[in-house]
């Protein structure tokens, strides 16, 4: 049983088509690379993944810039590798998961163009950022798919680990507020929201999110005993860390993906097991979560001000959120263009008073307002694209019983813990956890299997 490939919209053919003929043409151009590649180390799968691991590997230590700049040089080592490419070797690397991305960088390359004079620059930062991210996903995808996963996987891993261990150093000894979190009139005012090397607690939340899934698959899917140890002491320390993070959105996503891992892996082995296993363990985890969020009283309280305004955050979001929506009315279809800069330019026209942002606090409302309503339904296609094909993908490994399977199913509840974390934050830009979001659907699309015509 192989993966049916979800076709494009009919209006967006003709933009595949397009692309893939001035690929094929540009490539013709570039042949002299295709010679020069078969004598070169840095033109090689290898230098790419050794990039990759290095960018995974140090998230949680470097300064965005630092990131950046490693992050540009795998953009170029992928360009390079892709323009010396043999045409069936690229369209080997062709899934249906590019085809709603490359939709949206075009949505999002019309934002900058046909956004304000004043604000076009800006923007064009912003998109420069964002092809940035989309080609470390394509990075990913191939060096994954000629057997980097696990690298990839371990770096992440190992990374997480230390930052996990400073956290909890945090935890037990205190932390410092780096920043006005909590709200001081709130009952959980002077709790200690541990935030380790990333310096905010809603962002260690999200790089942590992964943490849990990756983790627990690693010592379901690993061999080697160390390694397995190594994954569960991971999911436990980065599961641990997101709770003291206290970050609401960061709670929500855990549960998310706590459920969605339980879920999937009950799906997983239910051939094996009696049918009640199923509603037992939807039922047994939602009891657990409810049972640990009222027993400790510091988790119940902050839970508990998701509900409502009285929360000085949230009555600050709610007024963040209004002024937005003006934003989008103002520029519905294709936005103000891409990127934090664009944003601070604009928002200040129609912020309400006191109520100063640096970005929406929603993620869906970042990109609508970015890129603009058809920016959003294209990545809601993107969502969609990924969420359908990992079933796919989950349904055939199982059918074959390949082990791989494991990684999809950490994969789909990693991103339905970073899906619900974003609903409420925007920490989801920042490149620790940008990146870990392509990972995830990197790690779908690795597993892609083109239909094969029946005989």
């Amino acid at each position: 049983m192989n993966s049916k490939q979800l076709p494009p919209p009919h209006f967006l053919q003709p933009l595949q088509a397009w692309a893939q003929r001035i690929c094929t043409t540009f490539r013709g151009l570039v042949k002299p690379l295709q010679e020069w590649r078969e004598g070169s180390r840095l033109v090689s799968t290898k230098f790419l993944g050794c990039l990759l691991v290095i960018i995974l590997g140090t998230l949680p230590f470097l300064e965005n810039a630092q990131t950046g700049v490693i992050g540009v040089a795998a953009a170029i080592a992928w360009l390079m590798l892709w323009l010396s490419d043999r045409p069936e070797k690229s369209r080997n690397l062709w899934t249906p998961i590019h085809t709603p991305l490359l939709s949206y960088w075009f949505i999002a390359v019309l934002a900058t163009l046909f956004t304000a004079s004043n604000v076009r620059m800006a923007a064009l930062d912003g998109l420069l950022k964002l092809t940035i991210y989309l080609l470390a996903f394509v990075s990913l995808n191939r060096v994954m798919g000629a057997g980097w996963r696990s690298l990839l996987i371990g770096a992440y891993l190992v990374s997480t680990l230390i930052a996990s261990a400073y956290g909890i150093q945090q935890w037990f000894l205190g932390a410092p507020e780096l920043a006005t979190w909590t709200d001081p009139t709130s009952q959980s005012a002077g709790i200690t929201r541990v935030y380790s090397f990333l310096g905010n607690p809603n962002l260690f939340a999200g790089y942590l999110m992964a943490a849990l899934p990756l983790g627990a698959i690693a010592a379901l899917r690993w061999q080697s005993w160390g390694f397995k140890a190594l994954g569960a002491i991971t999911a436990l320390a980065g599961g641990f860390c997101i709770v003291q993070t206290q970050s609401r959105g960061g709670l929500l996503g855990l549960a998310a993906a706590l459920l969605t891992l339980g879920l999937l892996l009950v799906y997983w082995w239910g051939r094996r097991l009696p049918t009640w296993t199923l509603p037992a363990a939807l039922g047994g985890m939602a009891g657990a979560i409810a049972v640990g969020t009222f027993v400790i009283p510091a988790l119940r309280t902050r839970v508990l001000s998701i509900f409502g305004t009285a929360d000085s955050s949230n009555a600050f979001r709610v007024n963040v959120w209004a002024a937005v929506i003006g934003m989008i009315k103002a520029r519905p279809l294709l936005g103000i263009g891409a990127g934090n800069k664009a944003f601070n330019l604009v928002y200040p026209l129609y912020q309400r008073s006191g109520y100063s942002a640096l970005g929406t606090y929603s993620v869906p409302l970042e990109i609508t307002v970015e890129t603009g309503i058809i920016g959003f339904i294209c990545y809601g296609w993107l969502v969609a694209t990924v969420i359908y094909q990992g079933w796919l993908i989950l349904n055939r490994l199982r059918s074959d019983r390949d082990a791989d399977g494991l990684w999809v199913i950490a994969a789909i509840a990693t991103i339905a813990g970073m899906i619900v974390h974003g609903l409420f934050d925007t920490v989801w830009y920042r490149p620790q956890v940008q990146l870990i979001w392509w990972l995830a659907i990197a790690l779908i699309s690795s597993l892609y299997a083109p239909r094969t015509p029946k005989s």
